[in-house]
């Protein structure tokens, strides 16, 4: 862009154009001699009239000599500029154009900011030289007459501003906050918020630090950034040096929006919330009528035929097919059934003290109740199917492939093991306590009335659709203090609130989406499976301590290598919550979003959302590394008491955070390692910016 002729030329111009026509008027006027008369008077007009058109001409030259100068010398200061804020670009302007022989020449320069665009900065020179009346002396003009030209070059043209990494979306004053101890750092990326920015902590650091509408303050402790953005006003006290210069501040308004706002994908995860998979219906098993097996050292009649010897407390019974109405084992007693039999019980089975039951491989349908025995008992491959009543299981019980139905409450104490392969597993409801353990091999688990697992016990659950209802306290799945429940893959529908003390471990498999219809509060560690999360609650992570990996004693299995010295891990995940992300207590966690989506899934670039209103917390020391977006567009974050919150600077990993408000205190420290890229905003370019006329 050329600016128009500079006022000197301007002025001369129009000079000369007045008095041509003055003495045009005055030869008019003039009649009263002949030709002679004539011709003596329009000489001297006639030369003059050829002089002013050469210092015309001579003016025109001068002029565009001056514009090539000007064109030279505003490039070369710029570079000069680039290389060095501190360089003296009068100095470099006059020696480019002494060099191209313009010694007696005026030079001037100016360092431009917002010019031509908001965000740019250019230099401007402008070369004046006069220029002396020759042949025009005739019409009585004498001396010399100025002509300028000037010329722009953009020392940076960088576009507006790096793409936020910190967003508050808030038009309040209070929409960002620093203060106290604490820290926002995001070196590649802007922090920004619609409303105001305020630093009364110890330091923001970015690229750009924005108010897209209102004021920046900086109260005390430092603003880094390359530019500060702000379209009301910047409030600093004199004694506060600790910010950008001041022609990297700029008194312009910001558009700046949430991305995720209209994202159709988000939305429909969001549609998700409050689903959960149905619980089936659990029912007795049909068992006919039978005799009584009373399996003794005085045998009911029924299985006399079945001992080993008429003094001896052992049996075995051949294959076949068995209707019982009670089976009765005393104690002491040995009882072995033959492979592939078909037994249905009717009124309960009851196993004595100290006797061993091993039912081979065998389907097995009981009604009227079971208990185990002291020893256990053995099941082999094959259909089991207990319906309601009472079930008690001690000692070690070891169950073989195929399905497990059982209708009833079961509850393991201390120093109690179920053990079943692999097949269909579903329970009225399942307590684990005291040390009590199961193993679970692939297949379906479900579980209607909720999991509880105390302390010291261990549940493993293989890779299947798990499905788990609420307990009459709304909880689907309890953990107390050192409890373990560790899941393989599969579909997961818990149908309540999830709640985990500190010291337990809970894993999750990977599925596109785990539905969970309730809180979840957890303060012991928890390794999440790759997928989504809709949470129709709050999500909480507690008091930590409990890290990983972790390798059970039950399976060999070693559980979250991938998440070593932290206690809450999760890879390729996005949570879709209606309740709030609190974080406190020590936690240390670790969780990173996909880089792509997944169709009905995990949400690529997404690591928790929720539209929630109410208050967020991350305090109380929690470490968190966090890669991935952290959407809460309507809730103020609050960071305090030491909290830590940044990404790992991993390659192609980074943390955001946008919400309603972002208030850091008491020193919390939080961070993005994000490299800016053009996304709805600017991308910021580390190599030199090109140096260019204006045009």
């Amino acid at each position: 862009m050329r600016l128009p002729p500079p006022p000197p030329f301007t002025a001369w111009f129009r000079e000369v154009l007045g008095t041509l026509q003055r003495c045009g008027r005055r030869w008019q006027r003039d009649t009263r001699g002949g030709v002679s008369t004539l011709v003596a008077l329009s000489l001297p007009l006639v030369i003059g009239a050829v002089g002013l058109g050469y210092d015309l001409n001579a003016g025109y030259n001068q002029r565009l000599f001056n514009q090539r100068v000007a064109d030279m010398a505003a490039l070369g200061a710029a570079l000069e500029y680039r290389a060095s804020e501190s360089a003296d670009i009068d100095a470099a302007a006059r020696s480019l154009s002494v060099a191209n022989g313009l010694s007696d020449a005026t030079i001037r320069t100016e360092l431009l900011t917002d010019f031509p665009n908001a965000g740019d900065t250019s230099v401007r020179v402008t070369v004046t030289r006069a220029v002396p009346f020759t042949l025009a002396a005739v019409l009585g003009f004498t001396g010399s007459y100025s002509v300028a030209a000037d010329a722009a070059a953009i020392v940076s043209s960088e576009t507006p501003y790096a793409a936020p990494c910190f967003l508050a979306l808030s038009n309040a004053s209070d929409a960002l906050q620093v203060q106290g101890g604490a820290s926002i750092v995001a070196s590649d990326c802007s922090v920004a918020a619609v409303g105001d920015v305020t630093n009364n902590g110890t330091l923001i650091k970015a690229s750009d630090i924005i108010s897209g509408n209102g004021s920046i303050t900086l109260g005390s402790g430092t603003l880094s950034a390359n530019s500060l953005r702000y379209a009301n006003g910047l409030s600093v006290p004199a004694w506060n040096t600790n910010l950008p210069p001041a022609k990297d501040r700029h008194n312009v308004s910001t558009a700046l929006a949430d991305p995720w706002a209209n994202s159709a994908e988000l939305q429909a995860a969001i549609a998700q919330i409050g689903n959960h998979a149905p619980l089936p219906a659990l029912s007795d098993p049909v068992t006919p009528a039978g005799s009584e097996w009373n399996l003794s050292w005085s045998p009911s009649a029924a299985v006399t035929a079945y001992r080993t010897g008429p003094y001896t407390g052992e049996y075995v019974i051949p294959k076949g097919n068995y209707t019982i109405g009670a089976f009765i084992v005393g104690g002491g007693i040995k009882v072995t059934f033959a492979s592939g039999s078909n037994i249905t019980i009717a009124n309960g089975v009851n196993i004595g003290g100290g006797s061993t039951v091993d039912f081979g491989d065998s389907n097995i349908w009981v009604n009227g109740g079971f208990n185990s025995g002291s020893n256990g008992v053995t099941i082999g491959n094959g259909t089991l199917w207990i319906g309601s009543g009472t079930v008690t299981f001690s000692g070690t019980n070891r169950k073989g492939s195929g399905n497990v139905t059982i209708n009833a409450p079961v509850s393991l104490g201390g120093g109690i093991y179920l053990d079943m392969g692999a097949g269909n597993h579903a329970f009225r409801a399942l307590t684990l306590s005291g040390g009590g353990s199961s193993a679970l091999g692939n297949g379906d688990f479900t579980v209607l009335s909720g999991v509880s697992v105390g302390g010291g016990s261990e549940l493993v659950v293989g890779n299947g659709n798990i499905v788990i209802g609420a307990a009459s306290s709304g909880n689907a799945i309890t953990l107390s203090g050192s409890a373990k429940l560790l899941m393989g893959d599969g579909s997961f529908s818990a149908n309540g609130h999830i709640v985990t003390e500190g010291g337990s471990r809970i894993v999750f498999g990977q599925t596109p989406n785990h539905y969970i219809a309730g809180n979840m509060t957890i303060a012991g560690a928890a390794y999440f499976g790759a997928g989504r999360y809709t949470v129709a609650g709050s999500f909480t992570n507690g008091t930590g301590g409990t890290t990983w990996p972790y390798t059970s004693p039950r399976t060999g299995l070693t559980y979250g290598a991938n998440g070593s010295g932290y206690d809450m891990v999760g890879y390729d995940v996005s949570f879709v919550l209606s309740g709030a992300l609190n974080l406190a207590g020590g936690a240390k966690t670790r969780l990173s979003a996909p880089a792509a989506s997944v169709s009905g899934g995990a949400i690529g670039g997404l690591l928790v959302h929720t539209g929630t209103s109410g208050a967020i917390t991350w305090g109380g020391g929690s470490s968190n590394v966090f890669n991935g977006v952290v959407h809460v567009p309507n809730a103020t974050v609050t960071m305090t008491g030491g909290n830590s919150t940044g990404d790992s600077g991993s390659s192609g990993t980074c943390f955001m955070l946008i919400a309603g408000k972002i208030k850091a205190s008491g020193g919390t420290t939080a961070g993005s390692t994000c490299k800016s890229s053009a996304a709805g905003a600017s991308g910021s370019d580390t190599t030199a910016p090109q140096i260019k006329l204006v045009k």
